[in-house]
């Protein structure tokens, strides 16, 4: 399994923690990810889980899988449990045997991409990062991860590469925010296009982009 495998799971129930704490009064309220409510953030987190789950079970390349429209009404009558029961699934699907080595179907990435099941486990792990501070940033309230989860993570976010294409239509992260901070988390959120300031009232910090 890969070396990450219990940071990767603590991360995603970190996630579902801070989500637990959303009223559906919530759902209007401005996410750090562009153009985005708080209910339009939770269904991607939750259809991406459902995603994920399929391309380790065999049929991630079913576009219809990553639909959001599946999951916008679920989302919007009961997110804390919808939400909860999507990062359960995704967890169980990537604790089976033999899924490192299998491959993903990953149709997001582009037709007919498929990526080994190790690196497809580092890439939600990476958004699942983000996305709880996504959350957290919406509602507030603070989002603290363990030192082994960051240090899990650190280079496999370093490891995006940053450059020009990121301004594009359908990049999934904003140019990385230059900082001179030594707080890894800091890097990990500056890098991945978020500003740690972030707050929906805050005029210097703008949105980014949604992320995985």
């Amino acid at each position: 399994m890969p070396i990450f495998t219990a940071q990767h799971r603590t991360a995603v129930l970190a996630s579902v923690d801070v989500v637990n704490t959303v009223r559906p009064t919530d759902l209007h309220l401005a996410t750090p990810c562009a153009g985005w409510t708080l209910a339009d953030l939770l269904a991607h987190m939750t259809v991406q889980h459902h995603g994920f789950a399929a391309a380790a079970r065999g049929v991630g390349a079913d576009p219809n899988v990553w639909r959001v429209e599946n999951v916008v009404e679920a989302v919007t009558a009961d997110p804390a449990g919808t939400y909860a029961a999507a990062a359960h699934d995704v967890l169980d699907a990537f604790a089976a045997d033999g899924t490192d080595e299998a491959p993903f179907g990953l149709p997001e990435f582009g037709p007919d991409a498929v990526v080994p099941g190790a690196t497809a486990k580092g890439f939600h792990f990476v958004d699942y990062v983000v996305h709880g501070w996504d959350v957290a940033a919406s509602l507030g309230v603070p989002f603290e991860l363990p030192a082994d989860v960051i240090e899990a993570v650190l280079p496999i976010v370093m490891a995006v590469p940053d450059g020009e294409f990121r301004t594009q239509a359908g990049s999934p992260f904003a140019r990385a925010v230059e900082s001179e901070s030594a707080d890894d988390f800091d890097r990990i959120l500056r890098h991945l296009g978020r500003r740690p300031d972030w707050h929906p009232n805050c005029e210097t910090s703008p949105p980014v982009r949604s992320g995985g």
